[in-house]
């Protein structure tokens, strides 16, 4: 179904010599780290803070808190719409993949794939095609179609021979919590993932993630102060192990601190019904360097760049494609 397109897998470490590519979405998080004077501290702090957590949660067999150290690869995918042809391929998605190394075995353990989750598309969907459809309206509204050419795509990468060759089990995507909804406590509790909230209404992200294929569930870990949105597609309690669900929790729980700390470095945790706050003024901040706006600001850019360079040339093969693609 996907002999249309070809995607190609490339990965770079993650550490504290990282360099962003020249094709690396300027947007990307990991790459906003990696700017300016601070970045080699940014980086290496970022690790650390990775590592504590990680050894925090895998605190069985652990007596010094030092057992284990998460190694991370940035994975780039790119994309030929015409197979036959290796002309000049899209920069899709970037997610991260995580390795466990045990100390204590010499042992190197597979983490989860997926994490945090980067698409030139997606900045297209929300920061181009949402805002002008929105322009003159009075009530926000989106397209009948909104996320479909992007869901498919991602789908139609999951289900490739690309991403089989190099993962062996389904991604699982880790965001923070919408905060135009609120929250309730379960009582439902996860030895690693924590406690369950849930909510009566999806966000505009859950509804753009389940045309990715992907459901969700909301848990607030052991020592969190606020809930994780976890993206899945098949069984997040069962399909994966605590430690590579403890990889996707300290990778996203650090970075979350970085990017929202109105929501996840608060000083108080989230209670039995939570709306996250932007505007909350009780939290802390980190020692590592993030600019927000920059990253506001070159999603609108790439959006269009998307638009001008892969929705607009490929428009009528992209629309005929989405219309037949089955999922």
């Amino acid at each position: 179904m996907c002999k249309e397109f070809a995607f190609t897998v490339k990965s770079v470490c993650f550490d504290e010599n990282y360099q962003p590519s020249a094709n690396t979405r300027a947007t990307t998080n990991f790459a906003n780290l990696a700017r300016g004077e601070s970045r080699q501290e940014n980086l290496r702090n970022t690790l650390n803070m990775i590592d504590n957590r990680f050894n925090a949660l895998a605190h069985w067999d652990n007596p010094k808190g030092d057992r284990y150290t998460v190694e991370l690869e940035i994975i780039s995918v790119e994309m030929n719409v015409d197979a036959e042809n290796s002309g000049d391929a899209l920069p899709l998605i970037e997610i991260l993949k995580a390795s466990i190394v045990d100390r204590k075995t010499d042992e190197r353990i597979d983490g989860v794939v997926g994490n945090n989750f980067s698409s030139y598309v997606r900045d297209y969907d929300f920061s181009v095609l949402l805002q002008e459809h929105n322009k003159s309206r009075s009530a926000f509204s989106t397209p009948d179609d909104f996320g479909d050419l992007h869901g498919k795509l991602f789908q139609c990468f999951v289900n490739s021979n690309a991403y089989k060759e190099n993962f062996s089990k389904p991604p699982v995507i880790c965001l923070s919590v919408s905060s135009s909804k609120t929250y309730h406590r379960t009582e439902n509790q996860h030895p690693v993932l924590g406690v369950e909230y849930q909510q009566d209404e999806y966000s505009l992200t859950d509804e753009y993630f389940k045309k990715m294929g992907l459901k969700v569930r909301y848990f607030m870990p052991p020592n969190s102060v606020a809930p994780l949105a976890f993206y899945f597609s098949g069984d997040l309690l069962v399909d994966y192990t605590n430690l590579e669900l403890i990889s996707t929790i300290s990778t996203m729980d650090t970075f979350q601190k970085i990017y929202r700390p109105e929501i996840y470095n608060a000083n108080s945790a989230a209670g039995k019904s939570y709306q996250p706050r932007l505007d909350n003024q009780d939290y802390s901040l980190t020692r590592i360097v993030y600019d927000r706006e920059e990253r506001s600001r070159l999603a609108i850019e790439q959006g269009r760049f998307v638009e001008e360079h892969f929705i607009k040339p490929h428009r009528a093969v992209l629309e005929q494609w989405s219309a037949n693609y089955a999922l």
